[in-house]
């Protein structure tokens, strides 16, 4: 299908809506029925018809067919973050006396899910290095019910073999989820690989413009279904009309946008590697990037965000270079048209700052919409009070 056919017309009935260019945001809460018989039909499968909000809407249908089509998948449902959509896709899958395998440090909110709450349901999870497929076969058990999977991180970049993984699940019988929040379906398909599950923060890329929160996730209907009827409307996590509004007009500029942060990113990643207060880049389509043969071929492309080694003993430093900083916002999050900067050493006190611990004096970058010359400039002022 092509992407052109999916962000401009796909879902898009517009004689349902007077012809209007734009779909409208179909803000109500409730759904009247004329018959008995599409009332009973309502109930049944609410997935499939508007009755609440809460569950379904138009505005939020076309949405989701287009979110679909991206990741080549048969459904997609949309959360109001991306933290929901990991919450109720595992919940949904697993009982009391289940295990699950997850790569090791996974996204905050996924971690404490797996130490904090399903343990307390009798749920566990065993954290693995997922950059080699003997530690995922060492691993699973015959309660292994998921094998949760992050490629690339969002910080050390490590990949894992979508592929091989998800060819090692299907012989047990285990569900593959994979968060593609960093590549999104432009630059990444996990379903093409054989992953069963694949789920992005909206929130970044495909809203754009650092304006409202969301999740997203694809895969068959048969799974989507049970997700969408065990967890999902339970919780109450669907994302609303408006955020599938903005989310709608964000995903008109996807292509270009990444396009043209992508070209950026490249510009001021050169600049970087010659920098002398730059001990080391970390891209994972960088030449010097350990899994640059399996990230070229399971990736099309990577985007504006990588991390940055600063060549210092000064936890104090750190602070001063990152607030010289006149363009890049310091922020978490990445994916809108502004640029950013999150040093590890802001989420320590001065006195646990070691600076032989490469980690502490990491610097994750997310480049915008910005001219290169702009951010390079701005970039080249704030390293020289290292």
């Amino acid at each position: 299908m092509d992407i052109s056919y999916i962000l401009n017309e796909l879902g898009e009935d517009r004689e349902l809506y007077f012809n209007a260019v734009a779909p409208p945001i179909m803000q109500t809460s409730n759904f009247a029925f004329k018959s008995f018989a599409d009332l009973r039909n309502a109930f049944a499968d609410e997935k499939s018809t508007f009755l609440y909000s809460r569950g379904t809407n138009p505005t939020v249908d076309i949405l989701q067919k287009k979110l679909a089509a991206l990741d080549g998948a048969e459904d997609s449902i949309v959360f109001n973050s991306g933290s929901s959509a990991i919450f109720c896709s595992v919940l949904a899958l697993v009982k009391s006396g289940d295990h699950i395998i997850s790569v090791q440090k996974p996204y905050t909110w996924a971690y404490r899910m797996f130490d904090n709450i399903l343990p307390r349901f009798g749920v566990s999870t065993t954290y693995v290095d997922g950059t080699d497929l003997a530690n995922f076969e060492q691993a699973i058990r015959p309660e292994t019910r998921i094998i949760y999977l992050e490629t690339p991180n969002t910080l050390t970049y490590e990949l894992q073999d979508l592929e091989a993984v998800a060819q090692l699940a299907k012989k047990h019988n285990t569900v593959t989820i994979v968060d593609n929040s960093y590549c999104t379906p432009l630059y990444q398909k996990p379903h093409a690989f054989g992953i069963d599950l694949s789920l992005q923060s909206a929130t970044k890329y495909i809203g754009g413009h650092s304006d409202t929160v969301a999740g997203v996730l694809t895969g068959s209907r048969e799974l989507l279904q049970k997700i969408f009827s065990e967890q999902a409307l339970n919780t109450g996590s669907v994302t609303t009309p408006f955020n599938a509004w903005l989310l709608l007009r964000g995903l008109r500029t996807l292509p270009m946008r990444l396009e043209r942060i992508t070209q950026t990113t490249h510009t001021v990643l050169a600049f970087l590697k010659s920098h002398p207060k730059i001990e080391r880049i970390i891209f994972p389509l960088d030449e010097d990037f350990p899994q640059l043969e399996l990230a070229k071929r399971q990736m099309s492309g990577a985007c504006g965000l990588f991390t940055i080694v600063l060549k210092t003993d000064s936890h104090e430093r750190i602070e001063k270079f990152t607030y010289a900083l006149k363009h890049f916002l310091v922020a978490v999050s990445w994916g809108g048209h502004e640029s950013l900067i999150l040093p590890q050493a802001a989420g320590m006190e001065p006195a646990a700052f070691d600076a032989t611990q490469e980690r502490h004096r990491m610097a994750r970058v997310y480049v915008g919409l910005e001219d290169a010359d702009y951010l390079i400039k701005d970039l080249n002022q704030a390293l020289s009070l290292l």
